[in-house]
């Protein structure tokens, strides 16, 4: 199976990349440390994503922070470029896509509106490409979507659950598929459960160990 060693899950679905001596977080949240990064990725401007006490501190005076259009006015600081659902982009070396983000399950309709133009990220970097879902569920856009790693969430309540995310997986063009946000909302036993399901019924699937494990809870 294809190494990975080049991704990290910090915690939830906040992510680390190392590439040509970059240092690359997707959507920090409970950061530990003071890694410092050059480029910070955020998918939505919710408070477990877009976090601004972790952008602070990991966010350099040369650090771009990459985020969807709506949310550009929330960060008073840094060096930022406003990005929208479909475009492709080239930001300090590394090239990147937009894909939509949004809800459909109609009782999740209000936590990731679809007119919100969120988005998630296909990063290209150490010659492979990343996509990282964001918060969603299983749509149209992700059908057939080449990548060599997939990061989707399973979750429930806000996204999908494991059970939705499976088809939603399979669908997906891609070498290794790895779930994310879902720990602090299924707690200690329902995530052993839902990695057990994912790793049995999703082809190409592996699970990471959060590298900075946290006592918080979304309940």
């Amino acid at each position: 199976m294809m190494e990975i060693n080049f991704l990290r899950l910090v915690n939830h679905s906040a992510f680390i990349i190392k590439d040509k001596g970059k240092t690359i977080y997707i959507d920090p949240f409970k950061v530990e440390g003071s890694e410092k990064a050059d480029i910070i990725f955020i998918t939505h401007p919710h408070f477990d994503h877009m976090n601004m006490e972790d952008i602070r501190k990991i966010a350099g005076k040369d650090t771009t922070i990459v985020l969807p259009k709506d949310s550009i006015d929330k960060i008073d600081f840094g060096k930022k470029i406003a990005v929208e659902p479909n475009k492709a982009y080239t930001v300090d070396g590394i090239k990147f896509r937009t894909i939509p983000a949004y809800n459909v399950v109609e009782s999740r309709l209000k936590n990731h509106p679809k007119e919100n133009r969120w988005v998630g990220y296909i990063i290209e970097v150490d010659g492979k490409t990343i996509y990282h879902a964001g918060d969603t569920d299983f749509i149209e856009e992700m059908k057939g979507l080449n990548a060599d790693v997939a990061l989707i969430p399973i979750g429930g309540t806000y996204v999908m659950s494991v059970e939705e995310a499976i088809p939603a997986a399979n669908s997906l063009n891609a070498k290794v598929v790895i779930p994310m946000h879902y720990k602090a909302l299924l707690g200690k036993e329902g995530s052993k459960k839902a990695e057990e399901k994912f790793l049995k019924e999703v082809k190409n699937a592996r699970i990471l160990i959060e590298i900075q494990e946290q006592k918080y809870s979304f309940q």
